[in-house]
């Protein structure tokens, strides 16, 4: 593969926890989803890919899907007998959608993974995550706003944003729009370029949005376009708020991060019943916003 000194971003997953279709699930999304006439095509769960080289690439959350993402994305490919390009892999919570792909990666292959300490909490508590070998996939615990390096050449920090806890450690009515190292999101920046990853967010307060200021790209959020969305689709009980994401309309992402002069504004983690998956006028105002809907296998180079 020939060497660029691009900071290349992949879209692995664009979809929220689920995917789309979502297994069990028969909405307007995932109905056209399974339909080979359609033109919305299947999306795998939350992830992102990252390389300066296009040789050794980071993994953003390691998706339940990562086999299959690994399959449709050629540069993620052994390029040998027992060799992968994958060199990290850095958790931005602990979601299930964001770990389970940890256990997908277990076939004797070094990498490291880089989490906060809240995180990395929780993958030592379950048994399971056992089954990386200690001796070759290294476990990094990484202090809010610390610079590390998941390639070399990219710097990255992680950074509190409002969140919970994940469902799996709810116990009763968890706290809400928590900032410490439960929810992290991602600034990445190399030559000059700054790039944030944000795939979860509970509430979006000044001092992040003057942050995201002036970035070259943002992946954020879009698991919910309205607040109660779930609820009138008639699939859950839960408003998006109470799953630890703030919606895009209304009082949302869209109004407070729409001003922004960024150049690349990409909803991500998006939930099977949000309807900016297909034309409509809830995709034409987030487009009229200038944000974009991430799809798998959407590249951006800077």
């Amino acid at each position: 593969m020939k060497n660029t000194s691009d900071l290349r971003v992949v879209v692995l997953g664009a979809a929220a926890g689920g995917g789309l279709p979502q297994w069990n699930c028969g909405c307007r999304n995932c109905a056209a989803a399974r339909d080979p006439g359609s033109s919305l095509r299947p999306q795998t769960q939350s992830s992102l890919a990252v390389s300066l080289d296009g040789e050794a690439w980071a993994i953003f959350n390691a998706s339940p899907d990562i086999r299959q993402q690994i399959q449709d994305n050629r540069a993620l490919q052994p390029r040998r007998l027992r060799h992968s390009p994958i060199k990290s892999v850095v958790l931005t919570n602990g979601d299930i959608d964001h770990l389970a792909g940890l256990l997908v990666l277990r076939e004797k292959q070094p990498f490291t993974v880089f989490s906060t300490g809240a995180v990395a909490d929780v993958i030592a508590d379950n048994p399971v995550f056992g089954v990386l070998d200690r001796g070759l996939v290294s476990k990094r615990i990484v202090a809010i706003e610390e610079p590390f390096s998941p390639l070399p050449g990219l710097e990255a920090r992680l950074f509190a944003v409002p969140g919970k806890v994940p469902l799996f450690l709810e116990d009763g009515d968890p706290e809400l729009e928590v900032e410490g190292e439960q929810t992290v999101g991602l600034e990445l920046r190399a030559d000059g370029k700054r790039v944030y990853y944000i795939p979860g967010c509970g509430a979006l307060s000044d001092r992040l949005v003057a942050r995201l200021e002036g970035a070259d790209a943002l992946f954020f959020d879009g698991t919910l376009f309205s607040d109660d969305e779930m609820i009138a689709a008639g699939v859950g009980q839960k408003t998006g708020r109470r799953m630890g994401h703030m919606p895009i309309a209304g009082e949302g992402s869209l109004k407070a991060l729409g001003p922004l002069k960024v150049p690349r504004k990409i909803y991500v983690h998006i939930n099977n019943t949000n309807p900016i998956w297909q034309a409509g006028p809830e995709r034409e105002q987030v487009e009229g916003y200038g944000f974009g809907v991430g799809f798998d296998g959407m590249e951006i180079r800077l």
